[in-house]
């Protein structure tokens, strides 16, 4: 995805008439609901595609074990991750998140967060004869699992979390070690980390038929078998629903205890 544009002042006015004005709410929007699983806060972020308009401010801090609501036209298309460890008090240079920075900010207000981190694209749509898309991408890399579902829970419309935890079996040449030095919090693509193209399905490597599965995607899909893997992951582990309430859940289930930082 590209890097999101300012939205239009006509933009602007739809997303006040959505979030602002009595009776538009209702029937004009779709509703995330962010859960914190992790035993450790995290700071949600949004990024929305071009022309579409920022929505919660592009990010916010959760605590351990709560859930946010917020809302999204219903004809949003964008994405959504999780940042780790954050400092918004710092003075050093250095990014704010040791994960999914975006500028340092606490409201990304549109700017995109810093790989490796897990990804959550989603292509909503107001008519249900057109469903909504969604997955979860791996393509730049990991930082925590993720699931996510539609509410009421519907039947193939949910992709869970991750079987392992990519972080504690990462190979050396994808870590990110944490600020101590030691830790792990996160875990390259093959992609990110050697910029080449037979990694990144581009240039010669850019059809299906080129870019096919290497050692490193072949252990992101082992252990987050309904992600995204890499660019060309077959079969497209693409969810195609419809509903107005989606659950977003970081560190879902028992595999929350996992990922103490």
């Amino acid at each position: 995805m590209k890097q999101p544009k300012r939205f239009s002042v006509s933009f602007l006015l739809l997303f006040l008439c959505h979030f602002l004005l009595s009776g538009c709410t209702i029937g004009e929007s779709v509703a995330f609901f962010v859960s914190n699983k992790c035993p450790f806060p995290i700071w949600p972020a949004m990024a929305s595609n071009a022309e579409y308009p920022v929505i919660a401010d592009g990010g916010f801090f959760l605590p351990s074990g709560q859930t946010q609501k917020f809302h999204a036209p219903h004809t949003w298309s964008g994405r959504l991750w999780a940042r780790t460890g954050c400092n918004f008090n710092s003075t050093s240079k250095q990014p704010s998140c040791q994960t999914g920075d975006c500028e340092g900010r606490l409201a990304c207000n549109g700017s995109i967060g810093l790989p490796p981190a897990t990804l959550v694209q989603v292509s909503l749509q107001a008519d249900k004869s057109k469903p909504t898309f969604f997955d979860v991408s791996l393509v730049d890399g990991y930082n925590l699992p993720v699931s996510v579902s539609t509410k009421p829970l519907a039947p193939n419309c949910s992709i869970g979390g991750c079987m392992k935890n990519l972080n504690t079996m990462c190979p050396q040449e994808l870590k990110v070690a944490g600020l101590d030095g030691s830790s792990v919090v996160a875990c390259k693509s093959a992609c990110l980390a050697f910029d080449l193209d037979m990694f990144c399905c581009r240039n010669s490597y850019g059809v299906p038929e080129k870019c096919k599965p290497n050692m490193y995607s072949k252990m992101f899909k082992d252990a987050c078998p309904s992600y995204f893997s890499y660019a060309y992951d077959t079969p497209a582990p693409m969810m195609s629903c419809f509903s107005k309430e989606y659950v977003i859940t970081f560190c879902p289930s028992k595999w929350g205890a996992q990922f103490a930082m």
